[in-house]
């Protein structure tokens, strides 16, 4: 291998262990910006729930489960586990909270970008239904 090769390996291997560190704690505090926290979710909620539900089932069931209580069937091989989007931590977050932390991700988290903003918002009223057994 050439040494700019190595060079830039060793680069894209630092950014990665940099990147998963706060995740690797498994505690570390993951704060969205205020600015995002105060963001308000354009979507109506019933259309939310119903639109939400089938994004989550395509993105996010595989590691968070069925439920949302993080117990997907990929869960057992992720570190830090995945959360339980129905505790009360994860649902005392703001929509803009929530959103901010889908859009991003972090760790073994991804981030959904990709995804419309429609259908990021309409998880978060998922999220939420989560909670409420519906």
């Amino acid at each position: 291998m050439q040494r700019s090769t190595r060079v830039t390996l060793g680069g894209i291997g630092f950014a990665l262990l940099w990147a998963a560190a706060p995740a690797a704690a498994g505690e570390a505090v993951w704060a969205a910006p205020d600015a995002e926290k105060a963001k308000v979710n354009p979507v109506a909620r019933d259309a939310g729930v119903r639109d939400g539900r089938g994004t989550f089932n395509l993105n996010c069931r595989l590691c968070h489960g069925p439920a949302g209580k993080g117990d997907g069937p990929a869960a057992g091989a992720l570190n830090p586990k995945p959360r339980d989007l129905t505790s009360r931590t994860v649902q005392a977050e703001t929509d803009g909270e929530l959103f901010w932390k889908i859009t991003t991700g972090r760790g073994v988290m991804p981030s959904w970008r990709q995804l419309p903003e429609k259908d990021r918002w309409s998880l978060v009223h998922y999220v939420r239904s989560l909670a409420d057994g519906k």
